[in-house]
């Protein structure tokens, strides 16, 4: 067996890991960062731009970029009108009255855009690994339902990939919390507040047993509601302002979605942000900006019920597990949603004031927990047993509307239950098996499952005939059930695949399609890694000039000029073919070349001592582009040559704390990358002042899109 990769599959961000030596590690992606955004961008051309590519393009092509599909897999369309409300992009009923998303005049299901999703995990798994990837773990939270789990398993064969097991993110959490203390008998709560969903697990861990005591939590609560009440906010503020409604505006909303969630991560680490979106609509009089403060309190305030959502399944998962809150031993928190104070804050006065455990990263932990699983699949890992549950009891409609419970929620799988049932009304030679999850006694309070018909029962009095009933869960928590009549021994069964669920005819021409995308997929990343040279190429050429400032004579400078802005433009062209940006990477690399030569010219040749320069030679100023003299001191010859290129001499220090990024510019954290508008080619924005500063060879154009004013 090869490497089983694991995969987080979330809302708003996806992460993959493996195991290696026995430990597991998260896979950044071909830019850098650790987690991939879930979202798929389409491009005028219908080019799928997956990950960072497609968030950067998502304020100017709202409607074209998916994002928080998740809210969608597996569910029918009456039970997400208010999700659909959401989204930017057009949403339309699909086939059993799914939910898919048309983009121009294609129709995709959310098992194809999570595909894309996972496609591009996997890829960066075997650029990683150097091997063919083609086995994984995928989590999906507690709470999700049947169809949901199944569609997400679709989503992963549309992608590739044989899904070995579907396991819950707090069970995924725990294990890697706890791959080091296997030794420790101890019970552990998991409080998993991710984009979209909210899970809350109890687990015993104890001899390398990972036993799931209890599971609670809410699909239609995570961080995506939080930055939603701030949306509504920011509307009604502008509203009272301008006497404007933007609440149907989808530019105007998706500008404001980026600017509520920067504000909400900004507000985790400061009592105040502001809130700035100039030109945010316009009207007779004019452009209309927006500029407005919002505290830490101001924020908790608009979030205060959604953090009180998130207590009563705690209250539910400690009541089923037949425990308080004094008996758990470790508080774990997971999800980038728990980064919020407030949230902490809640989750330790109910907890007597204790501080939850801080050694896990809540955005990898879960995909580090899934690598460990895939390990104990691969047969990497030893002597670890998972035992997971189901979090929603599962039974049958009877006489009278009543929901027939034959499996109780907290039930360890994988389990098989059977019941016998008979006939209602005398002469009866058909039941309808109608399965239902769900906690109330009505069959209309629960979630419907599915239906399937057992006929040729012979006709009897009611009560004669005698109907088993079996449920049959595997350890992806996917359901199967089956009637059979004794009397006669026919048989009917049906794996519950009908919301979302995808023939297999279906998910191979899914499949098939994702194939097709290959070749253009590798075109793409061809041409981002010529991009990615451009980084180096600009290093060399500043070093070059850094060491040799005398070879920077004004014609030279006016090539670099040139041979400069054509690069940065190929760069900034999202449309750029292979061929256009191997044409200007080969000129500046010429350049360079030339740049060498002239090195070797000036060198003596019996010393290997450059030859100083016979005249003063201008090179370009920062500020004011004016002659500088070359009979400065060598300091200021090595500012003025990194002037004219246009980067900023660092220190060591601060060098190394680049992680040498593109262009010269700083790395940032990754909760400050969050924040970021995501311009084109994964350049941070920066501010006005810093902007002002960028060289004049390489920025002749203030303008240039290449870097992103902060404010724009």
């Amino acid at each position: 067996m090869g490497k089983v990769i694991g995969i987080d599959l979330g809302t708003t961000n996806s992460c993959v890991a493996v195991l290696e030596g026995g430990q597991p590690t998260v896979i950044a992606n071909s830019e850098g960062g650790r987690t991939t955004p879930s979202i798929v961008g389409f491009g005028k051309h219908n080019e799928r731009l997956v990950g960072q590519l497609g968030k950067r393009q998502a304020l100017t092509n709202a409607e074209n970029t998916i994002y928080s599909i998740k809210r969608f897999i597996g569910r029918r369309w009456e039970d997400t009108e208010q999700e659909r409300t959401r989204v930017p992009y057009e949403c339309v009923s699909g086939k059993d009255n799914t939910v898919n998303v048309q983009i121009r005049d294609q129709v995709y299901t959310p098992q194809e855009i999570s595909a894309m999703v996972l496609q591009k995990l996997k890829e960066e798994a075997e650029s990683y690994l150097g091997v063919s990837v083609d086995q994984a773990v995928i989590t999906v939270p507690a709470y999700f339902t049947d169809a949901q789990r199944q569609a997400t398993k679709d989503a992963g064969t549309i992608a590739g990939l044989e899904v070995l097991r579907i396991i819950n993110e707090p069970t995924a959490a725990a294990l890697s919390y706890g791959l080091d203390k296997q030794d420790q008998d101890q019970k552990i709560l998991v409080f998993d507040l991710g984009g979209g969903t909210f899970d809350v697990s109890i687990l015993q861990l104890g001899d390398g047993i990972f036993e799931v005591m209890a599971t609670a939590g809410n699909n239609h609560l995570g961080g995506d509601d939080f930055d939603n009440c701030l949306v509504l906010w920011i509307v009604e503020v502008f509203r009272e302002r301008e006497g404007i409604d933007l609440s149907s505006d989808k530019m105007a909303l998706q500008r404001m979605r980026e600017a509520a969630e920067k504000a909400k991560i900004e507000l985790s680490s400061r009592t105040t942000t502001s809130i700035n979106l100039p030109f945010l609509t316009a009207d007779e009089s004019g452009p209309k900006h927006l500029e407005v403060e919002l505290s830490r309190s101001q924020f908790e305030e608009l979030v205060d019920l959604l953090i009180d959502n998130t207590i009563q399944p705690v209250t539910q998962a400690l009541r089923d597990a037949n425990l308080q809150p004094d008996d758990v031993d470790r508080i774990i928190l997971v999800g980038g949603s728990t980064r919020i104070p407030a949230v902490q804050q809640a989750i330790s006065n109910y907890f007597s004031g204790r501080s939850p455990d801080r050694s896990v990263n809540p955005d990898e932990a879960v995909a580090l927990g899934a690598a460990i699983q895939a390990g104990v699949l691969g047969g990497e890992v030893k002597d670890l047993l998972l035992l997971d549950v189901t979090p929603l009891s599962l039974g049958l409609e009877t006489l009278g509307g009543v929901f027939t419970k034959t499996i109780e929620r907290n039930t360890t799988i994988p389990t098989s239950r059977a019941q016998m049932f008979s006939t209602a009304v005398d002469g009866q030679t058909s039941v309808e098996i109608h399965v239902l999850q769900g906690e109330r006694a009505l069959v209309k309070d629960n979630k419907s499952l599915g239906k399937f018909l057992l006929t040729g029962i012979p006709a009897a009095k009611r009560g004669v005939p005698q109907i088993e009933v079996a449920f049959d869960i595997d350890a992806n928590g996917i359901l199967k059930v089956s009637a059979i009549d004794l009397g006669t021994g026919r048989e009917q069964s049906i794996q519950i695949t009908n919301t979302g669920g995808l023939s297999e005819a279906e998910i191979e021409r899914m499949r098939q399609e994702a194939e097709l995308y290959g070749d253009e997929d590798e075109q793409r990343r061809q041409i981002v890694d010529l991009k990615n040279q451009c980084a180096t190429l600009f290093e060399n050429c500043k070093e070059t000039l850094k060491q040799n400032p005398q070879l920077l004579t004004a014609e030279l400078k006016e090539r670099i000029r040139t041979e400069a802005a054509a690069l940065k433009k190929a760069v900034a062209n999202p449309d750029v073919t292979y061929d256009e940006m191997k044409e200007r990477v080969d000129a500046f690399q010429e350049m360079l070349y030339d740049l060498g030569a002239a090195i070797y010219e000036k060198t003596e040749p019996e010393s290997g001592v450059a030859h100083p320069p016979e005249e003063s030679v201008p090179v370009v100023d920062l500020e004011e582009d004016k002659a500088v003299s070359e009979d400065k001191s060598s300091e200021d010859d090595v500012i003025a040559a990194e002037s004219a290129f246009g980067l900023e001499e660092v220190s060591e220090e601060e060098d190394a704390q680049a992680g040498e990024p593109a262009f010269g510019l700083e790395e940032v954290s990754e909760e400050e990358d969050a924040q970021a508008g995501e311009p084109a080619f994964g350049l941070e924005e920066i501010s006005d002042e810093v902007a002002s500063q960028a060289g004049e060879i390489l920025d002749p154009d203030p303008g240039n899109p290449f870097i992103t004013n902060s404010t724009s």
